[in-house]
């Protein structure tokens, strides 16, 4: 059973948002709060949720603080786990929509929370918020050098959160998780790495790989991530810290698209190459210690098996979408 019974979940329609539910619902929570203007996030990532648990579903902005301040006095929720955002990509499109979306929705909870609207708030940073690695693992003190608008935007959020914690003694804490993939990630507009490559396979177009393919990720299994998020909120010893939720294990992307190239018998050295992205950070690995230490953090899911869950989910998804565009 959760510490908490009523949950309010920013962007749960989303990625890491909607993983995040389906594991309040297997939680127990009585009641689980959704608001998402449905940007990225999509409603049928809900549909286990909403056959197996009692959750409520806003299509807002949560931008908006009276719309957001009007659903929380209705609904009453105990806690707070934030996870809406405008994602990296979309910041080379709207530099400034990637920055402000995050830090005003992150303003408006905090504001909420000082009011005692709300009893806790987990705020879902980004590593992307430390920039390339200036040393490896990367612990909590690592120097912010955030790369894009949208790294800036979340290192922004993170401190604006940390400082309602000193000035007002409110109940949040800071979540950095590294690099999450698996079942549910956009594949469409602004993709990641993993599904888009996955989805060039399953259309017959070549993968591509930006820049040398040196670069390495800390890939962390969406539902791995997700449980970390629970257990962070109902920890007290959490309240006021950053915590990293990663693997501490490096992949380097060409490695990685080797990997999903060869679940789908793809020969690697007929992927394309292009220049390398902007503003691409060079190298990320996550120092779990601390998560460790305050939860008992581990990584369940093996990387190559992620990859492979990944893949399945992917290839299943697409043949049920191309089936019902066809008929």
């Amino acid at each position: 059973m959760t510490k908490f019974k009523s949950i309010l979940v920013c962007g749960g329609a989303g990625f890491y948002g909607s993983s995040i539910v389906d594991v309040l619902v297997k939680a127990g929570a009585e009641k689980v709060i959704v608001v998402d203007n449905l940007f990225l996030g999509n409603l049928e990532n809900l549909q286990w949720a909403q056959r197996n648990g009692n959750l409520i579903v806003y299509r807002e902005d949560a931008r908006y603080i009276s719309v957001l301040e009007s659903i929380i006095e209705k609904e009453k929720p105990e806690a707070v786990i934030n996870c809406a955002v405008k994602c990296l990509p979309y910041g080379f499109v709207d530099p400034e929509g990637a920055f402000t979306a995050g830090v005003d929705i992150a303003v408006n909870l905090c504001n909420l929370l000082r009011k005692k609207k709300f009893v806790r708030l987990a705020q879902v940073s980004s590593s992307e918020s430390y920039g390339s690695a200036e040393y490896v693992p990367m612990d909590e003190k690592h120097p912010f050098h955030p790369e894009t608008s949208y790294a800036a935007g979340k290192a922004a959020a993170d401190l604006i959160v940390l400082s309602y914690r000193n000035m007002y003694n409110c109940e949040a804490t800071v979540i950095r998780p590294f690099n999450m993939y698996g079942p549910r990630q956009n594949m469409a507009a602004y993709a990641a790495v993993i599904p888009v490559t996955i989805r060039r396979l399953l259309t017959s177009e070549k993968p591509v790989l930006e820049g040398d393919g040196e670069q390495t990720r800390d890939f962390t299994y969406v539902e791995d991530a997700a449980e970390g998020a629970l257990a962070l909120l109902e920890c007290d010893a959490a309240l006021g810290k950053v915590v990293n939720l990663g693997t501490g294990k490096e992949t380097k992307i060409k490695d990685l698209i080797a990997m999903i190239c060869e679940h789908f018998g793809y020969p690697f050295e007929q992927i394309k190459r292009a220049p390398t992205r902007p503003a691409d950070v060079r190298r990320l690995c996550a120092g779990i210690e601390l998560a460790k230490e305050l939860i008992g953090w581990k990584p369940k899911t093996d990387f190559k098996a992620g990859i492979e869950k990944t893949s399945k989910w992917f290839s299943e998804t697409m043949r049920i979408t191309s089936r019902m565009t066809y008929y």
